[in-house]
């Protein structure tokens, strides 16, 4: 990939990746004061605002983030499966995103009778936890792939190993070919 549109896809990975996490953040927010707040038409309006924020940015931010960290895996010389951190990374965010679609079903089932009535504390309770413990786990989730990124673990997988014995043996003179064993006759 040359230089300048690995620049645009590495920006676009970093932005999407913390406009996610950031988004989540919110969203926590939003979650527990919805949980712990007093005043009815402030608990409508964060569940309210869960709901459209969910869909509206943390959704497509997870989808942008998915898709321009498979760019950059592919586009350059970390490679999407050379390396264990990119592959926890992957991992992680593939599992994020699905985990996300099926927590933002609670998300609509609570902004939908936030929208009708009035909730009192007891009413949707585990739903409402499980919006808060959900977004927790969210940010601490988003946090480690963005830890992966910044310390880049060592560790290297098999195919990452072969790779890297092909490219010694071809800035030494030779091809991968001319290092392996020699094949039977």
């Amino acid at each position: 990939m040359p230089p300048a549109l690995r620049k645009l896809a590495l920006t676009g990975h970093v932005a999407s990746s913390v406009g996610w996490l950031g988004s989540v953040a919110v969203f926590l927010v939003l979650a527990v004061v919805g949980l712990t707040g007093r005043d009815p038409q402030r608990v409508r309006g964060a569940y309210l605002a869960m709901e459209t924020t969910g869909w509206f940015v943390i959704v497509p931010l997870a989808f942008a983030s998915l898709l321009t960290g498979l760019v950059q895996s592919l586009g350059t010389t970390w490679g999407l499966f050379r390396h264990y951190w990119v592959l926890a990374k992957l991992a992680l965010t593939v599992l994020a995103t699905f985990f996300l679609l099926l927590h933002m079903q609670v998300a609509d089932q609570v902004a939908d009778v936030a929208a009708r009535t009035s909730l009192s504390g007891s009413d949707l309770g585990g739903m409402r936890v499980q919006l808060v413990f959900d977004a927790a786990a969210a940010v601490v989730v988003l946090l480690t792939t963005t830890a992966l990124s910044v310390c880049k673990p060592r560790g290297v997988t098999r195919y990452g190993w072969r790779m890297q014995q092909a490219q010694r043996a071809n800035r030494a003179g030779g091809t991968a070919m001319d290092t392996a064993a020699p094949a039977r006759r």
